[in-house]
């Protein structure tokens, strides 16, 4: 394929520099306004490509189809429709680190040494950390500078399809159905397809570019849950307490320390492993909350993590006196399932994957993932979305870098997938 590693970093260092960041404490959809700069950018480069029906919605979703390019003597030999394929990447960049001010750097012939970003020089990226970062001796990678993440996830997703819609619409004599583009907004937040209309989208099934290195192809997730332990106490006048107040921040605390600290949590978990993550906890003497992620490749096990982490807090406040009057609660909310349940009723979207990356010479390794993706949701509403790779790592940090090698091997890929041979 014709496609040049500076224009494509280019590219990508181009979208990196818009903050998207999302917020998840905002109850606007999308979360943040700003995520709209780059869906507006991107919206006015598809047109520009020849795409006449790219459009940003209301909610922030953009939206395009690239017409289908058969020859008639193709179409003659095709008696079923050619299935509608959709690719889709999210805008938005994690809440984690900083996505302000992003200054990326292309490292032109890596020479496999220590990086030390220029803004803050404490800041390492070691191969030693980073064991992917020795395949990329003597290619372009590129980093942020130090003081924020750089954005690859998922505008690395955002640009290899970019790149895709470019590169077809540049070479007609590339034998295709029609192909959806799809950018969401708010993925970072779990709310991705919140106001996602599949029906307007029109696809038979697609494929996320949200992954990490070379290869990699993933067609199984977590299944998600949100748990929040509501505990109130009892207040009363400080000078006054004795024998009255029962603290409820003291009540999370003793929670906390009652949970294990060697297992069971993302510190001392990997591969199928599930858990439960406290992310967050608020409150004073009468209210206080603590909110979970809970998370396993089974769904059944949700329920019993759910559980276990019940009885832990029931069993920190009977067997305190001093809590003889604290009430507890707890709320789940369903986030995501794993896609899997689905995927597998769908081997047709595997089979053509794996066929695509043969062709680029490339092993398909196939993963789950130790998250979701907005193909997650997807799947779920109809429309089966295993998650194909980008070259994106150490993502959510200040270390996040990507090869751009990597970035054009997932071009092809793509083109591979919807050409007719």
């Amino acid at each position: 394929m014709a496609l040049q590693t500076l224009e494509v970093a280019d590219r990508f260092m181009r979208y990196v520099q818009i903050d998207t960041q999302s917020d998840p404490n905002s109850t606007n959809f999308p979360s943040t306004d700003k995520q709209k700069n780059l869906s507006e950018l991107l919206v006015k480069e598809l047109l520009s490509f020849g795409i006449e029906d790219a459009q940003l919605d209301a909610h922030g979703y953009v939206m395009a189809t690239i017409p289908a390019n058969i020859p008639e003597t193709i179409m003659q030999l095709n008696t079923k429709p050619l299935p509608v394929i959709c690719f889709c990447a999210h805008v938005d960049t994690a809440p984690d680190c900083s996505g302000t001010n992003v200054k990326p750097i292309l490292h032109q012939n890596y020479d496999g040494q220590d990086i030390v970003l220029p803004d803050d020089a404490s800041q390492i990226i070691s191969s030693k950390d980073y064991p992917y970062l020795k395949s990329f001796i003597g290619e372009a990678i590129i980093t942020a500078s130090g003081k924020t993440l750089l954005g690859g996830d998922d505008k690395a997703g955002v640009t290899i399809i970019m790149e895709m819609a470019k590169y077809l619409m540049e070479n007609k004599s590339i034998a295709h159905g029609p192909v959806k583009i799809l950018f969401t907004p708010d993925e970072e937040v779990g709310r991705g397809t919140e106001h996602l209309d599949l029906k307007k989208l029109g696809a038979d099934y697609g494929y996320t570019l949200d992954g990490g290195a070379l290869g990699s192809f993933e067609m199984e997730t977590f299944s998600a849950d949100y748990l929040v332990l509501h505990i109130e106490g009892v207040i009363a006048h400080p000078g006054a307490a004795k024998g009255v107040m029962q603290n409820a921040i003291k009540v999370a605390g003793e929670i906390m320390a009652a949970l294990p600290k060697h297992e069971w949590c993302p510190e001392y978990t990997e591969d199928r492993m599930g858990f439960i993550h406290p992310n967050h906890i608020e409150g004073g003497t009468e209210k206080a909350r603590i909110e979970f992620l809970v998370r396993d490749f089974d769904t059944p096990k949700l329920k019993e993590h759910a559980n276990r982490l019940l009885e832990i807090a029931q069993g920190v406040i009977y067997s305190n006196p001093d809590f003889s009057k604290v009430k507890l609660r707890m709320e789940i909310t369903e986030q995501y399932r794993n896609m899997r349940e689905v995927i597998d009723q769908h081997p047709l979207i595997v089979e053509r994957a794996i066929k695509a990356y043969e062709k680029a010479n490339i092993k398909p390794i196939i993963t789950p993932i130790r998250g979701g993706t907005d193909g997650s949701r997807m799947s779920f509403m109809g429309l089966p979305t295993p998650n194909i790779f980008t070259g994106m790592q150490a993502i959510h940090s200040k270390h996040e870098w990507i090869g751009v090698r990597d970035m054009l091997k997932a071009v092809e890929v793509l083109v591979n997938l919807v050409e007719i041979n």
